[in-house]
């Protein structure tokens, strides 16, 4: 029964992403990039300077600083998406799928700077008076209480994206394939179930801290885990260099023909690509503005600005590397795994012994973090729901699930998350275009001033 409940959501999955879903992704992160004239791609170095603290504000309502607001951010999509994701891509759309990536990433920074100036120029109260930001009070504050149905569907939505089933399938993976079964433990369910409880625990401690825990925690974490692996992959790659130019032409050559998977084609791949650069990025699922959000300040250009670089850390940089490190040590063609495994034997075929080793402490980093932000997504999104008196109780539920997904399968775990992917992208894209005419305004406003600003100087 179980197993004919997971195909049933693979197949859900795969018809739930197809022309429509490319459509409002790609085409609303070009249009929103037309509409606001490139504003975010010429704005590049302003995004840097606030993202350092030149225009922090302690005064200015919120709950987290810019450069916590994005680290918050990020630990929810700087993550097993870059990992494991990444070798899910390829083995399921091979190295062409990489390309279509790049460009739903591109086109994601426009999406992220319009959603995210909106989640701090409409943010809303919730029943206990606390100031929010997300799709769901951006619809209501933004388009009115006719459209409250929207919004909640979007939140029941959301509690199911930010579930911990991908990360703890996966970070329990890893501990089974490379450190048990190679030190010759036996590896079964139980294992797994213990390994699933210990994971709970552990961000237990964490999540039901709150908000300014997680954004403390994990502006310490993500760095350092960025930097960990940044370090590891650049060394595997640049210790093949002769291999760097061929992997990226098989990138760009398998994204246009289909080459690299049997029966594939062009549009099977593009499907692909942008389904993990959804899971990796988010842009247009609505995540990340409920993290930008909560960010300390008065300006929604601003934060956007900094929201809009998430894309570029995550897609452009982090998963592109660890595509070439799987492409340039062959390892997509010369194993059957997928997942996290495949990551890892590109790692040990690069660095014997270690390199494996190195990957699953990233792993811990990368999977932790994301389940130390992502109930705060859960949490928002079932205080809007049913009131805040009752919105940590997705704290605990998100904690037990945790168990659920470290003995899951992961192919039903991946469908599951994309078909609440898809359904959170539609009424957040949407919502988004209707009303862009207040960011392009907002924008023009701000960057006036701006000018003015640096003129008097």
């Amino acid at each position: 029964m179980l197993n004919n409940l997971g195909e049933l959501i693979i197949k859900i999955s795969d018809g739930i992403w197809g022309t429509p879903i490319l459509i409002l992704l790609l085409g609303g992160g070009f249009y929103f990039l037309i509409y606001s004239r490139l504003a975010p791609l010429r704005h590049f170095g302003h995004a840097i300077q606030i993202l350092t603290g030149k225009y922090d504000n302690p005064n200015e309502p919120g709950q987290l600083r810019h450069y916590q607001a994005l680290s918050t951010a990020l630990a929810g999509t700087v993550g097993m998406g870059n990992v494991s994701g990444v070798a899910v891509a390829i083995t399921m759309g091979g190295p062409g799928a990489i390309f279509w990536m790049w460009i739903s990433a591109l086109l994601g920074v426009s999406t992220k700077f319009f959603t995210c100036s909106l989640a701090v120029m409409f943010r809303g109260k919730d029943s206990a008076g606390e100031i929010q930001g997300g799709p769901m009070y951006f619809i209501t504050e933004g388009l009115g209480k006719n459209w409250k149905p929207v919004a909640i569907f979007f939140s029941i939505m959301g509690m199911i994206g930010v579930s911990p089933l991908f990360q703890a399938n996966q970070l329990t993976q890893m501990i089974r394939d490379v450190v048990l079964i190679p030190n010759n433990f036996t590896a079964s369910f139980q294992t797994d179930l213990i390994t699933g409880i210990v994971i709970s625990i552990l961000v237990g401690i964490v999540v039901i801290g709150g908000i300014k825990r997680i954004g403390n925690v994990t502006g310490r974490v993500v760095p350092l885990m960025i930097i960990v692996y940044t370090v590891t992959v650049l060394y595997i790659i640049f210790s093949n260099v002769t291999e760097i130019i061929p992997a990226f032409k098989t990138i760009l050559h398998d994204a246009f023909t289909g080459d690299a998977v049997l029966g594939g084609s062009l549009g099977a791949i593009i499907v692909v690509g942008v389904r993990r650069a959804a899971f990796s990025n988010e842009a247009g699922l609505g995540t990340a503005p409920m993290a930008h959000g909560a960010a300390k300040t008065s300006e929604p250009i601003r934060e956007g600005l900094v929201a809009m670089l998430g894309p570029i850390i995550d897609t452009i940089v982090v998963c592109t590397m660890t595509a070439l490190a799987i492409i340039i040590t062959n390892t997509w063609i010369d194993s059957s795994a997928d997942g996290i495994t495949l990551t890892a034997q590109a790692f040990d075929s690069a660095i014997p012994f270690f390199g494996k080793y190195i990957l699953a402490i990233c792993v811990v980093f990368f999977s932790m973090s994301t389940m130390f932000a992502f109930p705060y997504y859960g949490v928002k999104c079932l205080g809007f729901v049913a009131g805040a008196k009752y919105q940590n109780i997705y704290n605990y539920i998100f904690v037990a699930i945790i168990i659920v997904g470290a003995v899951s399968n992961l192919r039903y775990v991946i469908g599951l998350i994309d078909i609440s992917f898809a359904l959170m992208a539609f009424p957040t894209v949407i919502t988004t275009i209707l009303l862009s005419p207040h960011v392009r305004r907002a924008s023009k406003e701000y960057f006036t001033r701006l000018k003015e600003k640096t003129k008097t100087k």
